[in-house]
């Protein structure tokens, strides 16, 4: 069974409401809390959820609380200022996170150092995140999700996206939000994302360089880029934040109405204000039959199970369908530039979210000898991956195509040697089973450990799966 997230988004979407409903859906906020205290931010921050009721309806809202709000909100109670005098200083354009808050700027020194200190550019923030060892689905999508952001930004303001600087975007709650949702999406190990279609909003809201116009640059441009079905719906507020769209828009399989699943599971997250329709947004998480598959809203059956019992087929003679998956296809020819930032490339692509990345030796022109660099991956990654290449290697252009790929359905199955346990890829065609692997770093790090041969120990997980089944 492939698990599927549907995200309904009648009121937009930001990135505490993703929080929100993934929390509400079962995800502990203690393990978000750990895994979060890796990327060496903590003291920036504190975090917490509560019940609220958005038009008569309970959901979870999910607060991030900044150390520079709470030290400043003391100081007032300590010199028994009137609060009003003394609006949050450190990001005055919250509202790109937190659904429908408006915040503006204090006017004292000290508080202009402290929003100052909170502001990041991209390369900065995939150095926290990358640092942070998180579990690689989770560094590679919020690697992805922040260059989303970065390219639109950049788009925008007519910069590299290097240059995008992340006062609006970046500051300490937009890295919570986007790397807790990743985070959560993976501790409840969904497969497949999808996305209704968004409202629009209205009105202006409060930005870092005077008011804007909503939907917010940053978001049409993101909506433009990724074909984003949208609609009014009569609410004149800000409804889909530059955050919680470059999550929609990295993760979307499609939008469009909820693909046929068997339900299991709500989350409800909550946005700041009532509103004249619960400001809540819905994550359906459900279940689908392995072979049932579906792009944009088109959706086909799996494998039909032979129904004659007189005279039933055997499995090995059932027609067989495995899954049908959209990639893109990146290359480029390199011949000025060193093997070691070949290598340097490859990892970086893996981190952006890459399936795969391989070279081959080729002859260019005036026989110079170079690498043809691949590079594999969803649709979603693309940005990020092509970013990459272009930062890391001396290419002046990509060639990117679209391909479709057929895949087997795969299990991680788990055996124990003598040496510790190790994970196995089984890949399946239909309810055939063609190859069985162990996985590569569970045997080189027992190896190490063990100070024995790679060989050795991939030799013994086979052998144990074997002996198993």
């Amino acid at each position: 069974m492939n698990k599927i997230a549907y995200f309904d988004c009648p009121t937009g979407i930001a990135g505490d409401m993703c929080i929100g409903s993934l929390l509400h859906a079962g995800v502990p906020l203690d393990y978000l809390i750990e895994k979060l205290n890796l990327l060496g931010i903590s003291t920036e921050y504190q975090l917490r959820t509560e019940l609220v009721h958005r038009n008569t309806q309970q959901a979870t809202k999910f607060y991030v609380d900044l150390a520079a709000d709470l030290w400043l909100k003391a100081e007032n109670s300590a010199t028994e200022l009137d609060p009003s005098e003394t609006e949050s200083p450190t990001f005055d354009n919250r509202h790109h996170h937190h659904h429908g808050e408006e915040h503006s700027h204090s006017h004292g020194e000290a508080d202009a150092e402290i929003s100052h200190s909170h502001h990041r550019h991209l390369p900065e923030i995939e150095q926290i995140i990358v640092s942070a060892k998180l579990p690689r689905r989770v560094e590679a999508w919020s690697l992805a999700v922040f260059g989303k952001l970065a390219d639109a930004e950049a788009a925008v303001h007519g910069i590299p996206p290097s240059e995008v600087h992340f006062h609006e975007v970046g500051a300490t709650d937009a890295i919570i939000d986007i790397v807790g949702t990743c985070l959560g999406l993976d501790w409840l190990d969904i497969d497949e994302f999808y996305f209704s279609p968004m409202p629009t909003g209205g009105g202006t809201v409060k930005a870092a360089h005077g008011r804007l116009a909503v939907p917010t640059p940053a978001v049409m441009r993101l909506w433009e880029t990724h074909r984003v079905p949208v609609y009014s719906n009569g609410i004149d507020r800000e409804l889909c934040t530059p955050t919680g769209t470059a999550i929609a828009c990295t993760f979307a399989a499609a939008f469009g109405p909820p693909p046929p699943m068997q339900l299991r599971a709500i989350g409800l997250g909550a946005g700041s204000r009532n509103l004249a329709i619960p400001n809540i947004l819905r994550l359906w998480i459900g279940e689908k039959e392995e072979g049932e598959r579906g792009r944009g809203g088109e959706w086909e059956s799996g494998r039909k199970t032979a129904t004659n019992s007189q005279f039933p087929i055997p499995d090995s003679q059932l027609p067989i369908t495995n899954s049908i998956e959209t990639i893109a296809v990146l290359e480029t020819q390199i011949d000025d530039l060193s093997p070691q930032a070949i290598g340097y490339v490859f990892d970086a692509l893996f981190a952006a979210g890459a399936l795969d990345v391989f070279t081959a030796p080729i002859v260019m022109k005036k026989s110079r000898l170079g690498v043809l660099l691949t590079a594999i991956c969803h649709p979603e990654f693309e940005d990020a991956c092509e970013a990459v290449i272009f930062r890391e290697t001396t290419t002046l252009g990509i060639r990117i195509s679209t391909q479709q790929r057929t895949i087997l359905d795969r299990e991680i199955e788990k055996v124990t040697t003598e040496y510790g346990e190790v994970q196995i890829k089984v890949a399946k065609s239909g309810q055939t089973i063609v190859n069985v692997q162990p996985e590569y770093e569970d045997c080189a790090e027992i190896a190490r450990i063990k100070n024995i041969s790679w060989r050795e120990v991939h030799r013994l997980a086979l052998q144990s799966w074997y002996d198993r089944t």
